[in-house]
């Protein structure tokens, strides 16, 4: 069972915002890094994650897998169900983080976006880190975002330079979806140059999905952290160009930035309904990459580098549901 904070956490330690409060580092155990139990988008018709069962049925599946903690990358507007997200942390004895960020702008309503434009989205990221997730009281630990195909349009720029905002007034880390794994390094310049968002505070998700590993070495060169996340898909440059990248940015001396995750994003991918699931990333992955790369280096990637990652010496305090 997850044992969350009882009082606020001073603001001088490091520690994960999960949805049952601060926890340290160390507490996270084995975590998956980038997945989701919910999300709906209109670029995703008919495979919405939108079932609390197939959800406690996910975690339960990675729990007995050795899985005890995961990031859920899911922004606001695509049905993050904040409010679903502390029982079932409690129940599966599974740490929670939830997030706050916003993806691409086809994943939303024109409406939506004017009302953001005009409430302040900074402001949006700012109250769901610190204070909570519309009415739940389940605080948000992290930002997302997202880049282009091998570009940054007017929409991205605002959501990274607002999430930029968001991080110098929490302390939050930002994490961003690079569309097939491309444009790290104009992320890395819009944030940390343009932006002055310590480099690791980021993490740049779907680097197995483009595997140029120039690219790698120079986004670890600049000091953020690499997600090798989703693996399994057909379509994609994922489990078996993988062990390759890592290894190199292992032998580099990055393996202290690398991450690993499964982003789950649809009801057909999950173990329950006959997918690979959040499971595979620790039955089928795991085994695979230690043959690469070795049982110290993987056991990084799903222990100490996740707790290092997103775990933030957090600025703005605001009780959680287990802080009360």
């Amino acid at each position: 069972m997850v044992n969350a904070a009882s009082s606020p956490t001073p603001t001088t330690a490091r520690t994960v915002r999960t949805v049952l409060g601060d926890t340290p580092p160390s507490a996270l155990g084995i975590c998956d890094s980038h997945d989701h139990l919910f999300l709906t988008s209109p670029q995703l018709p008919g495979q919405e994650l939108d079932s609390v069962t197939a959800a406690a049925q996910e975690l339960a599946a990675f729990r007995a897998a050795g899985g005890e903690s995961l990031i859920q990358w899911t922004p606001h507007g695509m049905r993050r169900r904040a409010g679903d997200l502390a029982k079932l942390s409690r129940t599966s004895g599974v740490h929670i983080v939830a997030a706050t960020g916003l993806h691409q702008a086809a994943h939303y309503t024109p409406e939506l976006l004017t009302r953001l434009r005009t409430d302040g989205l900074a402001d949006l990221f700012v109250r769901e880190l610190t204070e909570g997730i519309a009415d739940t009281g389940v605080r948000a630990g992290l930002i997302k975002v997202a880049g282009g195909f091998h570009g940054l349009d007017a929409h991205a720029r605002w959501t990274m330079r607002a999430a930029a905002e968001a991080h110098h007034a929490t302390g939050a880390p930002i994490s961003v979806h690079l569309e097939l794994g491309t444009c790290a390094l104009d992320v890395i310049d819009l944030l940390c140059g343009e932006s002055d968002v310590p480099p690791d505070r980021l993490i740049l998700g779907h680097l197995n999905r483009s595997p140029d590993l120039t690219i790698h070495h120079q986004a670890a060169e600049a000091g953020a952290f690499l997600a090798f996340d989703g693996p399994s898909r057909a379509h994609h440059a994922t489990d078996w160009r993988m062990p390759e990248a890592v290894l190199s940015l292992a032998e580099a001396d990055f393996a202290g930035q690398l991450l690993l995750g499964g982003d789950t994003t649809t009801a057909a991918a999950r173990a329950a309904d006959g997918g690979p699931g959040m499971p595979h990333l620790l039955r089928r992955v795991r085994p695979r990459l230690e043959l690469a790369v070795g049982k110290d280096v993987v056991e990084r990637m799903f222990t100490e580098n996740p707790g290092r990652a997103f775990a933030v010496e957090w600025a703005r305090g605001g009780a959680g549901p287990s802080d009360r």
